[in-house]
């Protein structure tokens, strides 16, 4: 090939090589795993939901996922993992959008295949029927299930981006077992544990798991049912205070949040019978006295004042960057369809300053550089129109002999060329890229 048969690069029309035009960088989704309540509030507030209305689907889903994972005989960590994608789930999507149930089924049938007990979409289906309809069991393969499993096998995918194809979750069970042994020991805290474990079932039904680590949840449980209980609350005070990752603020959010399940919703819980309503309140009463006397905020992170704003538009430099996953909305969080139907691909990166640093890379490539120049045109004044001998041309004057300052040729002042028009040197502003 001769050099003659090199294409040359494109120029500018000043002479200049324009630069070239590479492929769309693509958008960038960093997966967080925490979101705290007010960054909770603000995307429940964007999706328009009514809170009673959003409470009844948060706690009927978490019962519909619990009441076939105990159907299908499977493990409490499936349910755990469920729970967290179903919460995600519903803060990424309008009510109106989906079915609350088939979100539910959607995200224990993706639980299912990241904790390796494998179901079907049609025996998810068929087991939630059969629970519903005890006198008429169904097959899995029956046909009432194809459509259905359709819409289940639809919102997986919708799930998998939701949650950033980041599946680690948290699950408390595991380590409350260890706490309490470790508390109580291994044969006096059969009842004390029973009750902690029913607890951490029913703290799905709010969103604690995605805002707290698993050893916050762990110890606001044992804390919660040793003041229930009335027993061994010295001896979990103590164990608390021997770990340097306790985080009391942490604790007492969770606690707090557990506690406003059990009073608003007292019957649509499995602790919540076990006990008088008048002892959470109680609880409750002394947990905010502790707040007050300790200056600690009911929520960590949270700014009133932030809540109340009206939250900025997502553009796409606000989708790819990373740090809007810990400023405005976390990566799995905020991962909304905003980037669909533009240019570019979604990826998606689990390592946060991994994505800082590709998009401060490829930043440089894309930043507009450019000054302002002014120019001087001198442009002459035209001769102005004169009116129509019988008075009635488009644009004349009216009148027929007129002295005023329209005959001498001033035109600043009204006049057929408006108001504006000044004639003689006009400026120009542009802006040179470089």
């Amino acid at each position: 090939m001769s050099p003659t048969d090199i294409e040359a690069p494109p120029t500018a029309s000043n002479g200049d090589a324009a630069p070239r035009i590479g492929p769309h960088p693509g958008y960038i989704s960093s997966s967080n795993q925490y979101a705290s309540e007010l960054k909770i509030r603000r995307m429940l507030k964007e999706n328009g939901c009514d809170p009673a209305r959003e409470d009844n689907y948060r706690l009927q889903g978490v019962q519909l996922i619990d009441t076939v994972r105990q159907h299908l005989n499977l493990p409490v960590r499936t349910f755990d993992t469920a729970c967290t994608y179903f919460h995600k789930f519903r803060l990424n999507f309008r009510d109106a959008e989906y079915n609350y149930q088939d979100a539910a089924l959607a995200s224990l049938f993706v639980a299912c295949k990241v904790e390796d007990t494998i179901k079907k979409s049609k025996d998810i289906l068929a087991a939630a029927y059969n629970v519903k309809n005890p006198e008429k069991p169904a097959a899995s393969d029956d046909k009432i299930f194809e459509s259905p499993g359709k819409i289940i096998i639809g919102l997986e995918r919708l799930i998998l981006e939701t949650i950033g194809f980041d599946f680690r979750t948290r699950y408390p069970q595991k380590l409350l077992v260890k706490v309490v042994r470790s508390i109580l020991g291994p044969d006096q805290g059969k009842e004390f544990f029973n009750i902690a474990y029913a607890m951490s079932i029913d703290m799905y039904k709010t969103f604690v798991p995605i805002k707290r680590t698993t050893f916050s949840m762990v110890m606001a449980l044992v804390e919660l049912t040793a003041r229930m209980t009335g027993n061994h609350l010295d001896k979990v005070k103590d164990f608390a205070a021997a770990r340097r990752q306790y985080h009391r603020p942490a604790v007492l959010e969770t606690m707090l949040d557990i506690l406003d399940l059990y009073v608003q919703y007292h019957k649509s819980t499995k602790v919540g019978t076990q006990f008088d309503l008048n002892r959470f309140m109680d609880i409750k009463i002394a947990l905010n006295t502790e707040l007050e006397k300790e200056f600690i905020s009911r929520h960590m992170y949270y700014c009133s004042r932030c809540e109340n704003e009206e939250p900025s538009p997502l553009t796409p430099g606000s989708i790819t960057s990373p740090t809007a996953t810990s400023s405005s909305l976390p990566g799995d969080l905020s991962m909304r369809r905003t980037a669909r139907g533009q240019d570019g691909t979604m990826r998606f990166v689990f390592d946060p300053e991994a994505a800082r640093e590709e998009q401060d890379t490829v930043a440089q490539y894309y930043n507009e550089e450019y000054e302002e120049y002014e120019v001087e045109v001198e442009e002459p004044i035209p001769v102005p129109r004169h009116e129509h001998p019988e008075g009635g041309g488009r644009g004349g004057y009216r009148g027929g002999h007129s002295h005023g300052p329209r005959d001498r040729g001033d035109h600043r002042r009204g006049g057929p060329y408006g108001g504006g028009y000044r004639g003689g040197d006009r400026h120009y502003r542009g802006r040179r890229f470089h």
